[in-house]
């Protein structure tokens, strides 16, 4: 539950969903929208990390176990949110895989595996979203990663992945501004972000809180509550005029050229 949290409501009676929403980037995301009186729709394949985060934070929560690469799952997730609550002012696409590879050794099939679900995943969201929110306007989130904006030879498919999602979010807003549609859309750059997901690409022995931005200003990782921060600003109304951007959250690598 959320007692004992002070409650500034910066999206007081919105309505989010946040895909990949029951670990990392996707729960701190959701604990922080619900601190700030959002009701949250919870969208992930992990049911048992779904309801337990439901457990935690209370009504103002709702699970639903979702395929973020499934039109159907997608249709189904908007019928509950049109059903329950009438209306969608948030949707944070948040799913994701990780997948290494270089241009000479990605098979076909993890190529595939990361588009399908880090890139069709986002159309098929903000295209079932603008439905949703194009009476009342809203925002939509984007997570990508700083992969789309600097090369990485190590993670060719996933660095393409994301850079899709950066290119859609830009056509989206320029779609829905077109439109006059009051929906934004943006996208996150985060670099390295330590959650199960990365936690496990690390070599025996090497502790990852010796790479955090905690440790030394110098490194790459920071934490799910860092990138929560910016959903949240994305989210609110303070955000209003902040439309088609690209947010980095890399500590400063980009501008350092490393």
């Amino acid at each position: 539950m959320t007692e004992g949290l002070s409650l500034s409501g910066r999206v007081a009676g919105k309505v989010a969903i946040v895909t990949g929403g029951a670990r990392g980037i996707g729960r701190a995301s959701v604990r922080l929208l619900v601190r700030e009186g959002a009701r949250v729709v919870i969208a992930d394949i992990d049911e048992a990390a779904g309801e337990a985060l439901v457990a935690e934070l209370g009504e103002a929560t709702v699970f639903v176990r979702h395929d973020a690469s499934s039109e159907s799952g997608w249709q189904v997730l908007m019928g509950v949110v049109r059903e329950r609550f009438g209306r969608l002012d948030i949707l944070v696409n948040n799913a994701g895989i990780l997948i290494s590879g270089t241009i000479e050794e990605t098979p076909l099939e993890d190529w595939h595996r990361l588009m399908r679900v880090n890139a069709d995943s986002v159309f098929l969201g903000c295209r079932e979203a603008i439905g949703l929110m194009k009476e009342g306007g809203g925002s939509i989130i984007n997570l990508s990663s700083i992969a789309a904006l600097a090369g990485r030879d190590d993670y060719l498919a996933y660095s393409a992945s994301k850079g899709a999602v950066a290119a859609l979010t830009r056509s989206v807003a320029a779609f829905c501004r077109r439109r006059k549609y009051r929906i934004r859309c943006n996208s996150l750059h985060p670099d390295g972000v330590l959650t199960d997901m990365t936690s496990g690409g690390f070599p025996a022995g090497l502790d990852p809180e010796r790479l955090t931005i905690d440790s030394d200003p110098m490194n790459r990782m920071c934490r799910p509550e860092d990138v929560a921060g910016s959903v949240l600003f994305l989210a609110s109304d303070e955000a209003r005029a902040v439309n088609g951007v690209e947010l980095r959250i890399d500590s400063g690598q980009m501008v350092m050229g490393i």
